[in-house]
């Protein structure tokens, strides 16, 4: 596991108080939401909020490719290394 990806699902879990869950849990590449680890919007919101302070990086609702950005721990950090680049 790549030290990004830990760091996010890191994130995820304490940003959407999942006390339950341990980073090994979630899976790099599986599904985000619904049949994944089963977010909802409300959860991308607290999420996009808490990428954009640790990260830097802004997801805009209104772009197509948020939902893309979006879609497993993998993605979000393809998105996160892309932004550093910038």
């Amino acid at each position: 596991m790549s030290e990004l990806h830990l760091e996010i699902k890191k994130l995820i879990i304490e940003t959407l108080n999942l006390e339950d869950m341990t980073p090994e849990d979630i899976e790099t590449q599986d599904p985000l939401f619904n049949d994944g680890l089963g977010l909802d919007s409300i959860d991308a919101l607290e999420l996009g909020l808490a990428l954009r302070k640790a990260y830097g990086v802004v997801l805009d609702a209104d772009d197509s490719n948020t939902r893309t950005h979006f879609a497993s721990v993998a993605s979000l950090a393809d998105f996160i290394s892309a932004s550093r680049l910038q």
